[in-house]
């Protein structure tokens, strides 16, 4: 949220049946999200914007902007998916594992103890901890009632934006966790794909949510930072830059570029975290760059990193 603020004026709702959001509505589906994503864009007052959408708000996004593209810049996706596991095409196997998992939150959703606790927290994060546990049961509770939380599973396996994705036209960044047990890496690839005003940005890591500590975050903000400016990120000045960086630097810039930690980076060249971290100083200070996220962006630019 700070960082999504840091440069905009960031509006936010919760999908109806959930939060600060009403919760006993009669109808939910992709045509009420959208029809509630244009009364909020329009309580706004603006006139142009970019929408960010995570995981069943990308689609959403999506079907805003094709049937309003006069208003939407530009659309940032976050482990998004073009439809859900309840539509043609999709395969057996998810559809039955989708089937299980609203039986499992019609059951567990919100209690202490269960199957369904653990499981909803391994596929969220898989490295979490019993804190996040306590963390994801009382969002639960929270967030929405059992019923409305099948409801809504329901709801957002039953999207289906393909028939559109050929007639968007807005520039769009797709950035997916290769190993998101939610929506898995290769609905976002496919995605990616057919837009065709898109980039994809693969994100090393397993969590579905991005945490501060996981390394691609840097590489997440800093693109994000890059999109939604008004132009690109100051480049370098010129190719002598990078031809000043000594052997080791560059070694360093390419792990940098790959979203490593210096920790990371230490224990992979075989010296020490001080030694690394005095190395990015150096590299910053040489190619006149004030933090990392801009300098991972810059050396990606710059083809480190990306092979």
């Amino acid at each position: 949220m700070r960082e999504l603020t840091h440069e905009h004026t960031l509006a936010r709702f919760d999908i109806r049946g959930s939060g600060l959001s009403d919760q006993e509505v009669c109808e939910q589906g992709m045509e009420a999200w959208v029809r509630d994503l244009e009364a909020v864009a329009d309580s706004l007052g603006w006139k142009r914007f970019s929408l960010i959408g995570l995981c069943q708000g990308g689609p959403i996004a999506l079907l805003y902007a094709f049937r309003h593209p006069e208003r939407v810049d530009r659309v940032v996706l976050y482990n998004a998916y073009t439809n859900g596991a309840f539509t043609s095409g999709a395969s057996e196997r998810s559809s039955e594992e989708a089937e299980a998992l609203a039986t499992m939150i019609k059951i567990g959703w919100g209690r202490k103890s269960g199957a369904f606790r653990e499981l909803f927290a391994r596929r969220l994060s898989p490295g979490h901890s019993a804190e996040q546990i306590d963390w994801w049961d009382e969002l639960q509770k929270i967030t929405a009632s059992p019923e409305n939380a099948v409801r809504l599973w329901r709801g957002f396996h039953e999207i289906d934006v393909r028939d559109v994705l050929q007639d968007i036209h807005v520039p769009t960044l797709v950035a997916h966790v290769e190993g998101d047990a939610m929506v898995p890496f290769e609905l976002g690839r496919s995605l990616a794909s057919q837009l065709p005003d898109s980039r994809f940005l693969p994100l090393k890591g397993a969590n579905h949510i991005l945490q501060l500590e996981d390394s691609s975050w840097p590489v997440f903000v800093g693109e994000l930072r890059r999109f939604l400016s008004d132009g690109p990120a100051t480049p370098w000045s010129s190719a002598a830059e990078v031809g000043e960086l000594t052997p080791r630097q560059r070694m360093i810039l390419d792990r940098v570029a790959r979203g490593q930690s210096n920790i990371e980076i230490a224990q992979a060249l075989s010296i020490a975290s001080k030694t690394v971290r005095n190395h990015v100083s150096a590299i910053c200070s040489k190619l006149d760059i004030s933090s990392r996220a801009q300098l991972i962006v810059q050396a990606r630019e710059k083809g480190f990193g990306t092979d």
